[in-house]
């Protein structure tokens, strides 16, 4: 074993615990640890309220999804930040979800919905209350209430846009949007269909709350010299996504970042009404706010498919760090039990996999090993059963850390080497999808932890023979890392004649790295991006066209995946 920490500095949420205990404790000791000190600080729910309201009232337009008025008792009831995914059966089954503006305080929410936008249906929402504590530096407590409403609506039927609205007793109702189930799999009802990815996204809005918070504290702005502030890169990158029209969009982890853990500023909130001179380096989950209210121009009518990566092991909450999770999101719930963001769903003839990575991370250790085996268990039956579905042709696999990738920050992650690249291999994964390093990078086909052939730009990969592509896709708006000393970018247009890299490295068991070369990387672009997929189901061959698109729509990189129909 090494000697590392488990935690290193910056890769996981700051709660309000002593750094020198949290670098090696799990995400459960972490919550443990909160539980303790919340046992000998109690908060009451007037203070919790006191917090919550009261400083939003007078909050900036644009720091919430609501304005002004956000979380003030006395005002209107309003739903914001709305996002939509797919169920367990993501061909019938549509989840709905949205933002209170404050307590509902017995306020019924309802969900109205229906085949047309005359609507027709009305189901009532469940509210899930989050309540967030995290001690502050004058030994009290950061103490934060929010409200998710969340409405399932099932027996849909497949790839028809469904309208629906959200509505309040009080009398708030949004605007009508339209969200539309998963193509059926079955081969006479496949048509050509899109899909979009990225990972490490984050916000370029700051938000108002807790009092003193500027800009550069909590969003995507704080601290690479060259990320620009004045241009906002993952408004950039969503806006792309939502011209792109996908029928589906996946986000590899890191999602909110609620936390700017490593900018290097005190671990601390100064106490209420002062004013810190540096800026924040805590937990706040009054980003989350800010977060749902800028997504909601594409998630509010694209069913938006989270992986969960390192910054979002929230340990305030319970279950691993995921419990804020389970009250914003609706994973779909057919994965390993205890693994709420492992799950699978189908669209026409692809299959795709979320996978939680901080299970087997060597590098980030909090919650390794947390699901006892169980996950990759799982991963292993659910890509049999795939593969010998005749109907599907194509296999993805999403999730954070990377088991093949270039940068210094991060490079490759041993644990996702040892625990599913030979699954991959055994059942020919097509695509793997990852985040983490803030930067794109592609590889040749790999079989065997070896590159196959070379697959440069405009090529044609035939994954039965050649094997499995490996994408980082970090580039959505976090700032951006830097490849290996002495390592250039590659990309259309700046093709290098040879882009191996002898200087690399993979994370070891227990948390050492591991010197290596990288014969496998084939391209390597330091800025932001996602992916556009595009696939064309067929009758004797389906093809799937991976395209790389910059922040401005400038296309990159471009690979065609085919495969032959079985009977």
């Amino acid at each position: 074993m090494g000697s590392n920490p488990l935690n290193p500095v910056g890769d996981v949420p700051e709660t309000g615990i002593p750094s020198g205990l949290s670098a090696e404790m799990t995400m459960a000791e972490q919550h443990e640890w909160h539980q303790e000190y919340l046992r000998r600080h109690r908060v009451s729910r007037r203070n919790v309220l006191r917090g919550a309201a009261a400083a939003a009232a007078v909050a900036a337009v644009g720091a919430s999804p609501f304005g002004r008025r956000a979380y003030a008792q006395d005002a209107p009831l309003a739903v914001g930040g709305r996002h939509v995914g797919f169920g367990a059966d993501a061909t019938s089954q549509l989840r709905f979800a949205g933002q209170l503006s404050r307590r509902p305080a017995g306020t019924k929410v309802f969900l109205e919905h229906g085949p047309t936008p005359a609507l027709g249906a009305t189901v009532e929402a469940e509210v899930r209350n989050l309540l967030t504590q995290v001690p502050s530096s004058d030994s009290g407590v950061l103490a934060a209430e929010q409200f998710y409403v969340h409405a399932p609506v099932d027996g849909l039927p497949g790839r028809v846009p469904h309208y629906y609205r959200w509505r309040t007793a009080d009398g708030f109702a949004s605007d009508i949007r339209a969200a539309a189930t998963a193509m059926p799999t079955a081969r006479a009802a496949i048509v050509p269909f899109r899909f979009t990815m990225m990972g490490d996204q984050g916000t370029d809005e700051t938000p108002a709350l807790p009092s003193g918070v500027a800009s550069g504290d909590y969003d995507d702005k704080y601290y690479k010299a060259d990320n620009d502030p004045n241009v906002p890169h993952a408004t950039n990158v969503l806006r792309q996504i939502a011209r792109a029209k996908p029928d589906f969009h996946i986000l590899a982890g890191d999602i909110a970042y609620a936390d700017p853990s490593g900018a290097g500023k005190p671990n601390q909130f100064v106490s209420r009404g002062a004013k810190s001179a540096h800026g924040f380096d805590k937990f706040n989950p009054y980003v989350w706010d800010v977060y749902f209210g800028a997504i909601e121009v594409s998630a509010a009518q694209t069913p938006w498919m989270f992986a969960t990566g390192n910054h979002d092991m929230e340990a305030t909450y319970g279950s691993h760090g995921y419990g804020g999770h389970a009250a914003r999101l609706d994973f779909p719930g057919n994965g390993p039990a205890g693994c709420p963001s492992a799950y699978s769903f189908t669209y026409g003839n692809v299959a795709v996999l979320s996978l939680d990575a901080n299970d087997v991370s060597y590098e980030i250790r909090a919650n390794t090993g947390y699901s006892d085996g169980a996950q990759t268990g799982w991963v292993e039956r659910t890509l049999a059963a795939y593969r010998a579905n005749p109907d599907i042709d194509f296999l993805v696999c999403f999730f954070h850390h990377c088991a093949y990738s270039t940068t210094e920050a991060h490079a490759s992650d041993g644990g996702v080497r040892d625990a599913w690249v030979a699954l991959f291999d055994r059942y020919q994964v097509d695509l793997v999808l990852q985040g983490h390093n803030h930067v794109f990078e592609r590889t040749d086909p790999i079989r065997g932890n070896v590159p196959t052939k070379v697959a440069g730009d405009n090529s044609v990969v035939y994954p039965e023979t050649d094997g499995t592509v490996y994408y980082t896709v970090g580039g959505g708006g976090r700032p951006r890392y830097d490849f290996q000393t002495g390592s250039r970018e590659s990309y259309r247009g700046n093709e290098l004649p040879d882009t191996s890299v002898p200087n690399s490295y993979v994370w070891a068991p227990g948390g050492d790295k591991q010197d290596e070369a990288a014969p496998w990387s084939r391209v390597r672009f330091r800025n932001y991006s996602f992916l556009r997929v595009d696939v064309r189901p067929g009758i004797f061959a389906s093809e799937m066209d991976v395209i790389a698109v910059d922040e401005y729509g400038h296309e990159f990189d471009r690979v065609t995946y085919r495969r032959q129909v079985r009977g």
